[in-house]
């Protein structure tokens, strides 16, 4: 174990000494960074700076934790969420996700953070997709710390942020947290729990949110409309279909015919039929949707059609989504199913082609027949197919993940792994 020399040990207990005092915060700034120099062991010498009276000591205080990082921080950055300023309650947000997902400390709102006047100013970001694995286990005080601050933080960036966190962490426990979130009457706190709600994806909580499916900020709309469809709140098609009917804008007619395709229903085959022909490709593919979930065999021909004939590329993905569903489902060359497989391979739409899977992979007949193309595919089918397997597997997809996790290429075999650890935690 590393210790700290006496000169070094005596500087520190003497600025100490000082802020207690009202000595220099310059100093002190100066000795946390001296001490950060030191690694996981300086920490606990570090978070006596959190009580500091000096904001700028206590900004330097949270940086150097968040740098340092690893299971010592999470305490202290969980005392530091506390704090009254909304840039140290930013920092330490950020530092907590970074522990259970590396790296985004330099990805979150605090990597672009500053200060204008009493205000803080950070870049948000638009991508928002980042969502721990489910065998990652997050300490109960992290994820009730962080939804105290989505409910009651000092700014409302700072509750915004944490709604963020508790997305990426999956912090069901603090559902209620981010409902009460969906109150506070700014934009960016509401869309921001929202989307956690999403990753979330607890059904209850849907009934909850029905009130915003006709606000009348588009963004926060829209992530209502798709929040509704993702948890299948079936009790709310009506105000869906209102939406679809009334639309402000080509954007949020989109979203509801979409969430209107994840609530399936006979009473809404009517809609689904008279977009399909629609010249927005997004709604084409939407009503496709809507379709494969009705699960009627009588619409196969047409959509065999559709696929056959479809230009765009978002469109055709949801005809294949649709002939597959319905029961095209072969592995042929220039099947339906193999599409799907074969887009894997594009960076551009493998996130489309990966969620169809997903979805197809619950049935039984059809996952057996993934099995053939998880074993057989290129380097990105493998790996995007095991994801997506991982995700909807059964017992019998076990064996199959543990081939993958021995492949040859080192990156298969990694991320095999991983599939098989999430299939693990789900079973």
């Amino acid at each position: 174990m590393r210790t700290f020399g006496a000169p070094l040990a005596l500087v520190v207990c003497a600025l100490s000494l000082a802020a207690q005092n009202g000595g220099d915060a310059k100093q002190r700034v100066k000795a946390i960074r001296d001490l950060a120099k030191s690694g996981s062991e300086a920490i606990a010498r570090i978070q006596p700076f959190l009580n500091d009276p000096d904001l700028d000591v206590r900004i330097e205080a949270v940086k150097a934790i968040d740098d340092i990082g690893g299971p010592r921080s999470v305490d202290p950055l969980i005392q530091a969420t506390r704090d009254n300023d909304p840039e140290v309650q930013i920092r330490a947000t950020d530092g907590l996700v970074n522990f259970y997902s590396p790296g985004y400390i330099k990805t979150g709102l605090s990597g672009s953070i500053r200060r204008v006047g009493n205000a803080i100013k950070g870049r948000w970001t638009d991508t928002n997709d980042l969502v721990i694995d489910p065998y990652v286990q997050v300490r109960p005080d992290v994820i009730l710390a962080l939804g105290t601050l989505a409910s009651g933080g000092a700014s409302m960036e700072a509750r915004a942020n944490a709604a963020r966190a508790l997305g990426i962490l999956r912090g069901r426990a603090a559902l209620d947290d981010l409902i009460q979130a969906l109150h506070s009457k700014d934009d960016l706190v509401i869309y921001e729990s929202l989307i956690a709600i999403q990753k979330i994806h607890d059904p209850s909580a849907a009934p909850r949110i029905a009130f915003l499916l006709r606000d009348l900020n588009d963004k926060v709309q829209i992530a209502a409309l798709e929040t509704t469809g993702l948890l299948g709140n079936k009790q709310a098609i009506p105000q869906v279909r209102d939406a679809v009917d009334h639309a402000r804008n080509e954007k949020i007619r989109r979203a509801a015919l979409s969430a209107l395709a994840m609530l399936p229903d006979e009473s809404n085959r009517k809609i689904y039929s008279a977009y399909l022909s629609d010249k927005d490709d997004a709604l084409r593919a939407a009503a496709a949707e809507g379709l494969a979930r009705l699960k009627n065999p009588s619409d196969l021909p047409a959509m065999n059609r559709m696929f056959d004939s479809e230009k765009k590329m978002n469109a055709r993905l949801a005809f294949a989504f649709a002939a597959a569903a319905l029961g095209n489902n072969g592995l042929t060359e220039f099947s339906p199913l193999q599409y799907l497989v074969n887009t894997l391979n594009s960076k551009a739409w493998r996130g489309v082609a990966q969620a169809y899977l997903v979805e197809l992979a619950r049935d039984p007949g059809i996952r057996r027949t993934l099995y053939a193309a998880l074993q057989q595919g290129t380097r990105d089918e493998k790996i995007y197919l095991g994801q997506a397997l991982a995700r909807s597997g059964d017992a019998d997809t076990l064996k199959y993940l543990e081939a993958l996790a021995s492949d040859p290429d080192p990156d298969v075999s990694a991320e095999g792994l991983r599939a098989l650890r999430t299939l693990k935690a789900r079973l």
